[in-house]
């Protein structure tokens, strides 16, 4: 099979063996075709009304074609005046998508899907002359999205530049911001599809919009999707995305709730963040679900010497310990999974389409964030060791050294959970603490997801609260150089970060999850010791 052919290969036979009745059933079921058409009746009656209004990604390659003139035609606009700076301010669906492809063709794009002030700041200091924001929100209404589009427009009006026709926005028909986007002037408005979710938007204006005006190929990424859309929809146990589901399905049977996800050479960059959201969100409800796991690479912990409960899931040619293997250009990745996760959905028993548990957090962030004095003190640390603040949820040891107290938190993860460390930082600067991931499960030999928050809020978040209820989470925070204040709103960024920090932190405590809390009062000097507590801590 070569790199532009796009099939599954279940490298595993004890899994290719208990996978196979479960796709000749989605082939018997014609669930592929029913999918195909849009038929809402796929996941039982509980669903339907969601899925009636969540099903037109099965034929974007089609019907996004329109784009393509529009956005090349703005792209021309904006560079024969000199702007050629894209920045996308955009969460989950909005953001990963276009990083992906952009990042895959070697484009640049500035992505803000963060509330870090020292992040957001690096953006502000670019060339704003040669700047276009691209704003995307199905609502507008993303706290994190309408803050960037704040302090944006107000950086332009400082500058002296005419802040709307810097400002194009990709939202849904009939929302909230088309309408502000109207009464500003922005310079152009992108409807998106309404019938599709954000996890499933990646092939709608949300994906292509930021990505095109970026200078990517859009057109090629949806001939990509149509080249497979056939071979998708038919009931046959050969169907890759049934191949896929099947082997997802009866793993999570055998006990395999989590999917590791690793590159092997695919040449797509970045493409296990994007699944990592349209799994976790899809599937992780009702205390079931597939914990997608993105590492390093297929030597990385986690994938290497995986334990029986992981599926460890190549993206490229099977390697290493890999024992699914998913190929194809990058428009054909993007249906095929959705295809697949959509159809493991019908055979776990869940509605792929709603996220139940994704609003808790935003709702405890912003009772926070209405009672600042909660925010500016009142909490006082467990222990103190060096730069690193300790806090833990009811029930977390918090005695000792910071390794002592990471002994007993690696200690006490349940049999077959996980470790999600959740990095409330700068993506950019604080880069390195991502090398976390690694480094604990090497050590621990336990599952372990990483993610920067708030980021992971609009990803994986949901399954943290709905999915399997086995997680155990490290949540890093730390100290705000220079604020920025959020124009005509009463908090600035840090507020808006800490508060997202201690409100995720409050609802999983709430479902009786252990949270460990490090607050680094000088981040590069908390970080180092942090990483010698977990050496220590595991020896």
């Amino acid at each position: 099979m070569s790199g532009d052919e796009t099939g599954v290969v279940i490298v595993d036979a004890e899994l290719a063996e208990k996978a196979a009745p479960l796709a000749q059933r989605l082939a018997a079921d014609g669930a592929a075709a029913k999918l195909a058409a849009q038929d809402p009746t796929l996941w039982g009656p509980d669903a339907e009304s969601e899925a009636s209004i969540r099903l037109s990604w099965t034929t974007l390659h089609k019907s996004s074609r329109p784009l393509i003139g529009e956005i090349e035609s703005l792209r021309a606009e904006l560079r024969s005046e000199g702007v050629d700076r894209v920045v996308l301010a955009g969460m989950g669906g909005s953001s990963l998508a276009p990083e992906v492809i952009t990042a895959t063709a070697g484009v640049p794009l500035t992505v803000l899907d963060t509330t870090d002030p020292g992040q957001v700041a690096d953006a502000l200091a670019g060339d704003l002359e040669r700047t276009v924001v691209v704003v995307s929100s199905k609502s507008g209404g993303t706290v994190e999205t309408d803050s960037h589009r704040r302090i944006f427009a107000k950086a332009f009006a400082d500058a002296g530049i005419d802040a709307a026709r810097r400002i194009v926005v990709v939202t849904d028909p009939g929302s909230p911001f088309s309408e502000l986007a109207e009464k500003e002037g922005y310079r152009k408005t992108f409807l998106a599809d309404p019938h599709v979710g954000g996890r499933y938007s990646a092939l709608t204006a949300f994906g292509l919009v930021p990505a095109g005006l970026a200078g990517a190929d859009v057109a090629r990424l949806l001939d990509q999707a149509a080249s497979v859309a056939e071979t998708l929809a038919e009931d046959t146990a050969e169907n890759p995305a049934v191949q896929l589901a099947a082997a997802w399905g009866a793993a999570h049977e055998a006990g395999a709730e989590k999917v590791v996800l690793a590159d092997t050479g695919s040449g797509i960059k970045g493409f296990p963040d994007w699944a990592e959201q349209l799994i976790a969100e899809s599937t992780g409800k009702l205390g079931t679900g597939l914990l997608p796991v993105a590492v390093e690479s297929p030597e990385a912990p986690g994938f290497a010497g995986h334990g029986k409960d992981a599926t460890a899931v190549a993206i490229g040619a099977p390697e290493g310990a890999a024992q699914i293997s998913v190929t194809g250009p990058l428009g054909a990745q993007f249906l095929l999974w959705e295809f697949a996760t959509a159809l493991v959905g019908r055979l776990i028993g869940i509605n792929p389409f709603d996220q139940p548990d994704v609003e808790a957090a935003k709702k405890a962030a912003r009772a926070l964030l209405d009672d600042p004095e909660k925010l500016k003190g009142g909490e006082e640390p467990a222990t103190v060791d060096g730069a690193v603040e300790v806090f833990g949820s009811e029930g977390v040891s918090t005695d000792g050294k910071l390794a002592d107290v990471l002994r007993a938190f690696f200690g006490s993860v349940a049999d077959g959970g996980y470790i999600a460390v959740q990095a409330y930082l700068d993506r950019l600067d604080d880069a390195s603490t991502s090398l976390l991931r690694a480094e604990i499960a090497k050590r621990t030999g336990v599952q372990t997801t990483f993610g920067w928050g708030p980021r992971f809020l609009h990803s994986t978040g949901q399954y943290h609260k709905g999915g399997h209820q086995n997680g155990s989470f490290l949540q890093i925070t730390g100290a705000v150089g220079e604020d920025l204040p959020v124009p005509d709103r009463p908090y600035t960024l840090g507020q808006l970060q800490h508060a997202q920090a201690l409100g995720d932190g409050q609802v999983l405590a709430e479902h009786g999850r252990p949270v460990l809390r490090l607050h680094l009062t000088d981040r590069a000097a908390g970080l180092a010791e942090l990483v010698r507590a977990v050496q220590e801590a595991a020896q």
